[in-house]
């Protein structure tokens, strides 16, 4: 018989991230087909508030506890690991984000369940559950099992609806009461960018801008078009890490969540992180030469060419 599952909440600064529903809704569906019960826990000082609005399952635990807002990747993974224990668990679903990284090899490790990294895709035949991984940046997709239907599996953010996750229902809650665990990693403090000429957040059109821009003096081509479109410009982590733009136009998990109408990807390979920060906008066009990119997964429409053959013409056309 297999046991019940068991989803590691993801929150920031308050909010519910949109992993964990992601997570909920494939943890239902799972839960149901194997006919077995479906149960979350959340760390941090707003455990309770935030355990809630996760109706989707049937309980969930909290640790009150205000320095695992963002959990230490020891205690989090011996928590874990003494829920396994104590509640036979067969799956525990861990976000793959910033947040949550580091977790999961943990306490695979320490549980001695196998790992699956990069999770994109779930599904339950005569029993049997099977799982997509994405490797190497989604240049190959492999379709594995686990032995007993027991394991650890990290969830690639942007891959299962969020909404299937959300509920009006109030779960049962239950709070762990557990002994103070020493650990060499602590979370301080969020260090906010300071405010930027544009809030990229409210922007209806964003033109995106990664490596494939090749160099500074690019920005000036996507700056364009962007101002032909109505937008602004934003863009990748390794352009801000470049100091090309400054940290308030930086999309992804480290950096904003948009939602414009329209989000015009140049030269971004779609990395999980910066998924999870764009991939509810309205209509996605990525421009990449690369055709197994995995932004092109997330986008409606795909030019698989280098942007600047691209780029040029259509300013020039949309000028007219």
């Amino acid at each position: 018989m297999p046991g019940p599952i068991l989803i590691l909440a993801e929150h920031l600064k308050g909010e519910i991230a949109d992993i964990t529903f992601e997570m909920l809704g494939i943890g239902r569906k799972l839960a149901d087909e194997l006919k077995v019960t479906l149960h979350s826990i959340v760390f941090g000082k707003e455990a309770e508030s935030i355990a809630a609005n996760l109706g989707v399952s049937d309980s969930v635990f909290v640790v009150n506890n205000p320095q695992m807002d963002i959990p230490s990747t020891d205690i989090a993974s011996n928590i874990l690991k003494s829920l396994i224990e104590q509640k036979n668990y067969s799956l525990v679903l861990i976000g793959g984000t910033n947040v949550s990284t580091g977790i999961g090899p943990k306490l695979s490790f320490r549980s001695g369940l196998p790992f699956i990294n990069f999770c994109r895709n779930i599904w339950v035949k005569d029993g049997m559950v099977g799982f997509t991984s994405q490797l190497f940046g989604g240049k190959i997709l492999s379709d594995v099992g686990l032995p007993g239907n027991r394991g650890i599996i990290c969830i690639y953010p942007g891959s299962f609806p969020s909404n299937a996750g959300k509920s009006d229902k109030k779960p049962s809650i239950e709070t762990l009461s557990l002994p103070a665990e020493e650990t060499k990693v602590v979370f301080k403090q969020y260090i906010e960018p300071e405010a930027g000429d544009v809030d990229i957040t409210k922007q209806d059109v964003l033109v995106s801008i990664g490596r494939g821009i090749s160099n500074a003096d690019n920005i000036s081509m996507a700056e364009e078009l962007a101002a032909i479109l109505g937008g602004a410009v934003c863009a990748s982590r390794p352009v801000i890490d470049q100091g090309w733009l400054p940290l308030s136009r930086q999309v992804g998990k480290s950096g904003m969540t948009v939602k414009p109408k329209l989000y015009l990807s140049l030269g971004v390979s779609g990395a999980p992180e910066h998924v999870e920060g764009m991939k509810d906008s309205g209509l996605i066009l990525a421009i990449n030469t690369d055709p197994n990119a995995p932004i092109f997964s997330v986008a409606q429409y795909g030019i698989c060419a280098d942007l600047f053959d691209i780029i040029p013409p259509l300013i020039e056309k949309l000028k007219t």
